[in-house]
């Protein structure tokens, strides 16, 4: 069992579904009642009453599954870090992987794009090992 690799699908699938509820339920819940959003756009949708209680889950939502999130993803960072180093990763890989637990949906992406290259490299490991007993050399 490859512990950092279960460290890190654990780590994504937190970081992944509380980044979709804060973007995809929190924030719209909390900002779409009609007025100006982040001094970035003049009106929103009129989702929400204001100062009604969706709006009140909202800012529930947005502010501690936020800083839930922000804490959590520094656990992210750190368990996608350390496999990369354990598995030899290129730069750009562990980037985009580090990355992807700022986009909403991402993170399940790279997760799956993670996996999927850990047990070919652990698939290939395998084979090198059965070869190289099969010719009586010795494994290093």
């Amino acid at each position: 069992m490859n512990r950092s690799l279960v460290a890190y699908r654990v780590m994504a699938l937190i970081v992944g579904v509380l980044l979709i509820v804060l973007c995809l339920v929190g924030v719209p819940l909390a900002n779409f009642d009609g007025t100006g959003m982040w001094g970035l756009f003049d009106s929103t949708p009129s989702w929400v009453t204001p100062g009604g209680s969706a709006q009140e889950a909202g800012e529930w939502i947005t502010g501690t599954l936020g800083v839930l999130h922000g804490w959590l993803y520094m656990g992210f960072l750190i368990a996608a870090f350390n496999l990369s180093r354990k598995e030899g990763w290129e730069a750009g890989f562990t980037i985009v992987t580090l990355l992807s637990g700022t986009v909403p949906v991402l993170s399940f992406w790279a997760e799956h794009r993670a996996v999927k290259r850990v047990r070919a490299d652990e698939a290939a490991d395998l084979a090198e090992a059965q070869a190289a007993a099969a010719a009586g050399a010795p494994r290093g």
